[in-house]
């Protein structure tokens, strides 16, 4: 098989939460323990850093590999789902695997494929580990795909971990309440590794204070370490000041990633980075000012607030739950636009009529979804969306929708596409 056969094999054969939703998900780790000792044990050949969250942990996964990166280690990175392509997953030093790595490892493990029934996702977590423990990386940032627990990225013991905020998604998987999905994400504290927490609530706080007790992890409020004092846009960046605690001096970060929900990840991204110095990496402070800067061009990482053209202006972001959308609206309240166009697409698992409450009645709708069974049909979207007097057409996929709105729109008005990930990956 070439690399394009050996992709549509994977899509096909495996079974990818993606596409198909729950019925993907294997409940516990026994397939990734399997598959990996049959290739060794390649999570045990490298440092890494985990990363779990609601919200956020892509961000604060990519930012971590840009510093890490700039700094001189060799960083790999591994992240989920794909927007265009599936080898965005894993990367080292920001340069994807190489397509024939892809074909020659899924030919090796085709008779473990048959033998243990693994989910795409499983499979993937083997071949990340076995390519970064292959090319010898000092360190991998590993974003867990869901949950945490029971999430296959679990098997690795880190040098850190990090947990970004907590929100309600995937609830019918990890937990009706705060709490619950907390104790999910929570699931990665090991034993004596220290522990970064991005955000907490009254309801999460407790879980992780317990949880980092009984394995004895020294616990790190981002909150505690570092505050931002002023943020503004200047140039299609976001320019954040920051104090860390007990310092008299502030610090100026430029960010490429300009969403102001950013300003929350770069304290988590700047309490881990705190964390990794006191372990002994040398990571300077003129380093991580410059990759912050350049996280997209040194990660690859897209979908977040994303700029991609101008006259109208086109926003790309791939929020799709409650907390994410409202992060969205959030950046709308701030954002200078005489007409808002909203493209939105969503799943069915998620929590339809929360998100679409958010949204601003004042906008015009186009309703479509991405191309995969579990897509919310474009007339099912709409129907919801009317409820909230929220009005629009429906358009068969997200290209012909964003044909139709740039045509539509004014120079100086504001299209937005969201609401899924598959949704913006698909935008051409």
């Amino acid at each position: 098989m070439n690399y394009q056969q050996t992709v549509d094999y994977l899509y096909t054969r495996l079974p990818m939460f993606s596409r198909i939703g729950a019925a993907a998900l294997k409940p516990d780790l026994t397939n990734t323990i399997k598959l990996c000792h049959e290739l060794g044990d390649p999570h045990t050949r490298f440092r890494s850093i985990h990363v779990a969250g609601t919200n956020g942990k892509g961000s604060v996964s990519h930012m971590l590999a840009a510093v890490l990166q700039k700094a001189g280690y060799r960083t790999a990175l591994y992240t989920s789902p794909h927007l265009h392509d599936f080898r965005e997953r894993i990367r080292i030093d920001g340069e994807m695997i190489p397509e024939q790595r892809v074909v020659e490892f899924v030919k090796r493990a085709a008779p473990l494929i048959d033998a243990i029934e693994p989910s795409f996702f499983e499979l993937t977590v083997a071949m990340a580990f076995e390519y970064f423990a292959d090319e010898q990386v000092e360190i991998a940032v590993i974003e867990t795909g869901l949950g945490g627990r029971l999430d296959s990225t679990n098997i690795i013991t880190p040098e850190l971990s990090v947990i970004t905020q907590i929100g309600l998604d995937h609830q019918y998987l990890l937990g009706n309440t705060l709490a619950e999905i907390a104790g999910e994400k929570a699931g990665i504290i090991k034993q004596h590794v220290p522990v970064v927490i991005g955000e907490t609530t009254p309801e999460t706080l407790p879980v992780f204070l317990q949880q980092a007790t009984e394995k004895v992890a020294p616990l790190l409020l981002a909150g505690d370490k570092f505050r931002a004092t002023e943020w503004f846009w200047e140039n299609h960046e976001l320019v954040v000041n920051v104090e860390e605690a007990h310092h008299n001096d502030a610090q100026r970060y430029h960010l490429d990633l300009s969403g102001i929900y950013q300003v929350k990840n770069l304290l988590t991204v700047l309490t881990a980075l705190s964390a990794l110095r006191e372990k002994g990496w040398q990571i300077e402070q003129a380093v991580i000012r410059e990759a912050l800067k350049h996280v997209r061009r040194l990660t690859g990482l897209h979908g977040r607030w994303e700029h991609i053209s101008e006259h109208p202006s086109v926003i790309l972001d791939v929020a799709h739950n409650e907390d994410g959308m409202r992060q969205i609206v959030e950046q709308l309240e701030v954002t200078t636009y005489h007409q808002l166009h909203i493209i939105l697409g969503m799943v069915q698992d998620k929590s339809i009529d929360a998100v679409v409450a958010l949204l601003p009645a004042n906008a015009t709708y186009y309703f479509t979804q991405a191309a995969l069974p579990r897509a919310l049909p474009a007339g099912e979207l709409q129907a919801i969306a009317s409820k909230y007097n929220l009005e629009g057409k429906i358009y068969a996929n997200v290209n012909e929708a964003l044909t139709t709105a740039r045509a539509a729109a004014h120079a100086d008005d504001l299209i937005l596409v969201c609401g899924s990930v598959f949704l913006v990956g698909e935008v051409r």
